[in-house]
């Protein structure tokens, strides 16, 4: 069975290489099977995929095969689910106290309510939770974090270290904290393992692209689970497994790791393969005991939605035909939200994304249920950096269908535009001003926009490609940002203000 022991070091020293040694004699081999999920603070199911009740089936399942199973958790849970906004993720840990995590590393999102917050979700953890380069401005690790663990199963040791993506100091908000290059840390931490006895190193990440790339090339690591991206990948590279699962545990990466010993002229020596296998959720029952807490916070949820942000002292209309097709003081609302949240200099909020399709009377107390009502998509807010001369095609594609009611049209913050409705699509932006002043193409702005828009939805292709600065799965929920915006004031007064002028 497997034994967990928990170290912490406060010296690093250089790695030692990794010798990868090919065949293994697998008769005599230990078998260790690892779970490896990512990115999962989604509660239950979607279109029968994912959620914490199939994954723990998935788990149970691979600990009756086998006595020896880690399960390793690449981190991004506590935000940024609707729950997350009531909760500041307590949910989500609590959830995965039940299902025997062998180690969690930090990720991004686990910074998104600071760094208080997230020490006290590791201190409610009872898992390992990994944030090796994570350190104060003294070099201490973040309270509760662990450098590493060593696991043993059978006659070998296994070690592991966490890892968290640089990108945490743009994507999140950790404060005081920064992150060690993910690479220079994977050196130090593997050689450390290696002469504590660590038979086979695991670094498990939350790191982007560009570092898994780097800790990769190094082969200082034999394997390398990671998170961040949401990628789906189980390859062999430069003799380190590199396993990232999607996200949400919709589809589950199982890794089964041979080790053996096997004798060269330098005496004995470990060796190892592995085989690997991604697990569709869609074919697995809810484990019933998981799905019951599940469903209990899920009714937190629902009542939750009934609590009070603040009253409007100004109609608001978010009919369909109002939304696509003029300047609305929700969609203004809307948008200003996402703008301040950001800090960004210009937003747009697409008509298509507010469904209420209903009026507030001046008075009206507004609910965490009406926003979601009105936003119900799940939407997060992309913040990247764009040309004026984007944001002027975006104008364009956004009033380009005015006539059809398309949910193109833009509601927007931090500039006003001048339409001519009449026009050509295409040439229908008679002017754009920021602060008075036209906007200019060759400047560069600061843009906030729901993921959907930022990945080309609705024919905003033009955002694609830009710079991002906070992408799609770093994002807050739109809808959360909205009652941010009108619970920090308890009043709001949103009004038809000719941000959006037509030209006759």
């Amino acid at each position: 069975m497997l034994k967990r022991k928990i170290l912490r070091w406060l010296v690093v020293v250089m790695a030692l290489p990794l010798m990868f040694t090919g065949t293994v004699a697998m008769a005599e081999a230990t078998k260790v099977t690892i779970v490896h999920f990512n990115d999962m603070d989604r509660m239950g199911a979607k279109g029968g995929r994912g959620g914490v009740a199939k994954l723990a089936t998935i788990i149970s399942e691979q600990r009756m095969a086998n006595e020896n199973v880690l399960v390793t958790f690449g981190g991004d849970t506590i935000s940024p689910s609707l729950m997350s906004g009531l909760d500041q993720g307590a949910h989500m840990i609590d959830l995965l106290n039940q299902l025997d995590l062998t180690a969690m590393v930090l990720g991004n999102h686990e910074f998104d309510f600071g760094p208080e917050i997230a020490k006290v979700r590791i201190s409610e953890a009872n898992f390992p939770v990994l944030g090796t380069n994570t350190v104060d401005p003294e070099g201490n690790i973040i309270d509760g974090a662990l450098d590493s663990i060593m696991v043993e199963a059978g006659d070998f040791t296994i070690g592991i270290f966490g890892l968290t993506t640089v990108g945490t100091l743009e994507k999140s908000s950790p404060g005081e904290y920064t992150f060690l290059d993910p690479l220079a840390v994977a050196e130090e931490q593997a050689g450390i393992l290696r002469d504590a006895g660590a038979d086979l190193v695991i670094a498990l990440t939350h790191t982007d692209t560009v570092e898994d790339k780097s800790i990769l090339e190094s082969e200082v690591v034999d394997l390398l689970l990671s998170g961040d991206d949401h990628t789906q990948i189980a390859d062999f590279s430069n003799d380190t497994l590199f396993v990232e699962s999607g996200g949400q545990a919709e589809r589950v990466t199982v890794i089964d790791v041979y080790l053996d010993q096997e004798e060269d002229d330098d005496g004995m020596k470990t060796v190892w393969n592995a085989d690997y296998r991604i697990l569709d959720s869609i074919r697995y029952e809810e484990d019933q005991e998981v799905a019951s807490a599940v469903a209990v916070y899920e009714g937190q949820l629902d009542e939750q939605l009934n609590v009070e942000l603040g009253v409007t002292e100004t109609p608001l209309d978010t009919r369909r035909e109002t939304v696509r097709g003029k300047e609305a003081a929700f969609g203004n609302m809307v948008a200003d939200a996402i703008r301040e949240a950001t800090g960004a200099d210009i937003s747009i909020a697409n008509g298509g994304g507010i469904r209420g399709d209903r009026t507030y009377e001046a008075g009206s107390i507004l609910t965490r249920r009406d926003i979601q009502s009105e936003l119900p998509f799940g939407n997060k807010t992309v913040v990247m950096e764009v040309s004026g001369q984007v944001i002027i095609d975006a104008l364009e594609n956004g009033f380009s269908r005015i006539e059809d009611g398309s949910g193109r049209y833009p509601q927007i913050s931090g500039i006003n535009v001048v339409v001519n409705p009449n026009a050509e699509p295409g040439s229908r932006v008679v002017e754009v001003t920021q602060n008075g002043a036209p906007l200019d193409p060759e400047g560069t702005f600061v843009f906030a926009v729901n993921n959907y828009l930022a990945g080309g939805g609705d024919g905003y292709g033009m955002f694609a490609d830009q710079k991002r600065i906070v992408n799609e799965y770093a994002g807050v929920l739109d809808a959360v940002q909205v009652f941010n915006y009108i619970s920090s004031r308890g009043t709001v007064a949103p009004e038809v203000e000719g941000r959006i002028v037509y030209q006759e």
